[in-house]
């Protein structure tokens, strides 16, 4: 029969040693368990020699009491030792797939921006459920089934030689038959278990895709479409299971055959020895139950086999995250910052996402420290882009991002980070309290800065209405809340960190205007703490702004205060004449 290691190529070592990696920890407890099986299987193949003591005893009439003894205390060590042995290994596997989940679970929260951009996130969570399980199997069960069973037919087959040399020799050539025809089938289930686990990636990746823009699909009729769509995705799974299940028929029928055609062959070779007087009757049943004997060890080869052949299959999908590239800077808790705000240099920056045409093309400004800085220009202008960058979320092609002085890539994701305080545009929530969406970053914040961040957003009426207060849940992604609520909520938590720079993206968006004047207050407030620098469509937002930043084709076209730009811009008169027409209308009305 061929082995696994027959059938590699060199692509699959590194994810065979990828595997024995998650066994290495557990190797103690895996060699008890693989002695505890071998013991059980010596026990096993012990039998048949004392019952072919008894049968020979039985024709001479000599005593059994021994004999029968010593079975019975075989056949109770047997079964001892397996439930021990299955325990241990069942408690082993458990570990091994909670190591494997623990380091994928890890790294995907880690990965870098640009792997997310490019990865359907239902197709990266399957990784941590249905592949590690594979893995887990293959780590454990399937390696002690692989050398349990190599051992226990290589001992089944020197007994069976010291009963009969000659049944032995038809025995072996229906093995080799038999084995031949599984070495081909084998290797084809790890290539149909990735095609599976492939299509149930892409199942997860549909129904992400749909339920998380439940609002979407159901405002636009797309009920059907998505449902064709990840229906197709269980179609595929469905059918690369179809092969795998047809694999695994086929050798669930060699393995029969393996102990069928040989009974077949020795009952009608052996029966001609017996008759011609060359073998022994007591010697024939002995041999035909080592025959019978010889299932167990064959079949814990095939299933071996088959595990691990379908966890180097999900272990190749695993590995594919390994490689991803993720942030190793973003562990510990870094010091709170002290001192005075920084003033933010942007420096020749040119990025451009995977792709796509660059975004920015040596676009430079400087935001003064402890001031506020709006930019302003056309959609796509690289407006959102320059905040991704200073949070390296992606690093820069070319170019420099200073805080005062200092390189920001002289800085650990995680120092940087706690420096700054980002309110995305569409203000996400985490599933949960609105407490713990409002403490996720500063959780020892005190209930008086609680209190006061939550005047400052005007939310201290909105909480005090709520049965539950602060510890009302928003619901997945904060859908339980109004855009307004969510816009707020989302810039009391970044105050709440006390940060030495905030970043401000459309804030304003779901604002109304008596909201919006708030939160201008609140910005010049925060602006004597911390450099602020925000993006904003509306005029209102923008007029009373320290400094415009003027972006146009990925470039600075211009810089000034409000005035300034009106005067000698076309573009920014462009802009306030179409855009930011409205906001001046809002922002009254939200003053009386």
């Amino acid at each position: 029969m061929n082995t696994p290691d027959a059938e590699q190529s060199p692509a699959e070592r590194p994810a065979l040693r990828a595997l024995l990696s998650y066994a290495r920890p557990h190797r103690g407890i895996l060699l008890t368990v693989l002695a505890l099986t071998l013991a059980g299987s010596a026990a096993g193949l012990a039998q048949p020699l004392v019952i072919q003591s008894v049968l020979a005893k039985l024709m001479t009439g000599e005593g059994l009491r021994e004999d029968i003894l010593l079975l019975t205390g075989l056949l109770l060590a047997s079964i001892g030792l397996t439930w021990l042995q299955s325990w241990l290994s069942e408690r082993t596997a458990e570990r091994v797939v909670l190591q494997v989940r623990r380091g994928l679970i890890a790294r995907l929260i880690r990965l870098r921006t640009a792997e997310l951009d490019r990865t359907e996130p239902g197709g990266l969570t399957t990784r941590v459920t249905s592949d590690s399980t594979l893995v887990q199997h293959a780590a454990t069960g399937g390696l002690i089934q692989l050398v349990d069973g190599s051992i226990h037919l290589l001992a089944t087959i020197v007994l069976m030689g010291i009963v009969s040399l000659p049944l032995l020799g038809i025995t072996s050539a229906v093995l080799v038959v038999v084995g031949i025809a599984m070495g081909v089938v084998m290797p084809r289930i790890k290539r149909v278990t990735t095609e599976a686990q492939t299509s149930v990636g892409e199942i997860g990746a549909a129904l992400d895709r749909s339920l998380g823009a439940a609002r979407t699909v159901k405002a636009n009729g797309g009920e059907a479409k998505e449902t064709e769509r990840a229906t197709e995705a269980a179609t595929r799974a469905y059918r690369a299971g179809l092969k795998g299940a047809r694999y695994h028929a086929l050798i669930a029928v060699l393995a029969g055959l393996i102990v069928q055609a040989s009974f077949l062959a020795v009952i009608g070779f052996g029966g001609a020895l017996v008759a011609m007087g060359t073998l022994e009757l007591a010697a024939l049943i002995g041999f035909l139950l080592y025959l019978f004997n010889l299932g167990g060890p064959v079949l814990s080869l095939v299933g071996g086999t088959t595990a691990l052949q379908q966890g180097l299959g999900a272990l190749a999908r695993i590995e594919e995250v390994r490689s991803m590239a993720a942030e190793d800077d973003v562990d510990g808790t870094p010091p709170t910052p002290s001192g005075p705000p920084p003033a933010v240099t942007v420096d020749g920056l040119t990025f451009g996402y995977e792709g796509r045409a660059a975004v920015l093309d040596g676009t430079s400004f400087v935001a003064p420290a402890g001031k506020v800085t709006a930019i302003v220009g056309p959609s796509g202008s690289g407006k959102t882009t320059v905040f991704s960058l200073i949070q390296r979320f992606y690093d820069t092609e070319d170019g420099r991002i200073l805080l005062d002085d200092t390189d920001i890539r002289s800085l650990g994701r995680a120092e940087l980070r706690r420096r700054i305080a980002y309110v995305e545009q569409d203000s996400p929530m985490l599933a949960g309290t609105l407490r713990e969406n409002l403490l996720y970053s500063a959780p020892d914040a005190s209930d008086e800065a609680v209190a006061d961040v939550l005047r400052r957003t005007l939310l201290d009426g909105f909480v005090a209405s709520l049965p539950d207060g602060l510890d009302t849940a928003v619901g997945a992604r904060g859908l339980a809340l109004s855009g307004g609520e969510r816009q707020r909520l989302a810039i009391a938590r970044a105050l709440l960190r006390r940060p030495q720079v905030l970043l401000l993206d459309e804030v304003t968006a779901h604002l109304d205007g008596l909201s919006e004047t708030a939160l201008r207050r609140t910005v010049e407030e925060a602006a004597r703490d911390c450099t602020v620098l925000l993006i904003a469509h509306r005029l209102s937002t923008v007029t009373t702004a320290d400094q415009l930043v003027l972006f146009e084709n990925g470039r600075v076209s211009d810089h000034g205060r409000h005035e300034e730009l009106l005067e000698r811009s076309a573009l920014y008169q462009d802009l306030t004449a179409t855009q930011l027409t409205a906001a001046p209308a809002v922002a009254t009305a939200g003053a009386h």
